[in-house]
């Protein structure tokens, strides 16, 4: 399967309106451009002030649009909430899929472990991966955002495992191993992440990423 179908399929899995055609009508092209401003205005807020900054009020300022704009298409904070968390699980998956790729492109398959794992380290530094964390923790403490941001969570991680075994057929007979892989590089990669400040960006904070990487490779069945 050709990485654009596979980009595809995931994203379309993710998110109904992926490739979805454009309303015929001006009035509702130009409702959906402004919806996708709000939804991006979104995730800024939760990167620059936090969950408690992720208001109406401050993502109709955010991306200059009425309050009454603003009600028209989120008529609740949690409304908007709902809508910004699958935006961003979305953008999430299409970022680190067009870097996959990408990267994939300029290595053999026999690099495929490194590659993704390489993928996913820089996924952790996006834009949008600041504001996940953002959410992640508020999450922990707030119920009305863990009932919104939990479900979302695990669709994201339902359709990474469904999708990608469907994707990738040849990882089939080790898919146990490639999920465990998975979740390792995930968990190390966010508390590297989380101690970026203490393991800097040079030989330390290398050597602990050439590890995660070999961990990985032996996970899946690699030495």
């Amino acid at each position: 399967m050709k990485a654009t179908a596979i980009q595809d399929r995931m994203l379309s899995a993710m998110h109904p309106r992926h490739n979805a055609e454009p309303p015929e009508k001006w009035q509702q092209r130009k409702s959906a451009r402004t919806r996708q401003r709000i939804l991006d205005a979104g995730i800024d807020c939760l990167v620059e002030a936090g969950y408690a900054g992720l208001t109406t009020a401050a993502v109709a300022t955010g991306c200059e649009i009425s309050r009454g704009a603003m009600h028209h298409h989120f008529a609740t904070r949690l409304d908007l909430v709902a809508a910004v968390i699958d935006h961003l699980f979305y953008r999430r998956m299409s970022l680190f899929l067009d870097d996959y790729f990408a990267s994939l492109g300029t290595r053999g398959e026999e690099e495929i472990i490194e590659t993704a794992t390489e993928a996913h380290w820089r996924s952790v530094h996006t834009h949008e991966y600041a504001a996940y964390l953002q959410l992640a923790v508020a999450a922990r403490s707030d119920e009305e955002l863990a009932a919104l941001f939990a479900p979302a969570e695990k669709r994201y991680d339902k359709v990474w495992i469904s999708e990608m075994i469907e994707a990738f057929p040849q990882w089939r007979e080790q898919w146990d191993a490639m999920k465990l892989a998975s979740d390792f590089a995930n968990a190390a990669h966010i508390g590297m992440l989380l101690n970026e400040g203490v393991l800097g960006k040079g030989e330390r904070m290398a050597k602990v990423r050439a590890l995660v990487t070999q961990t990985v490779a032996q996970l899946y069945g690699r030495q």
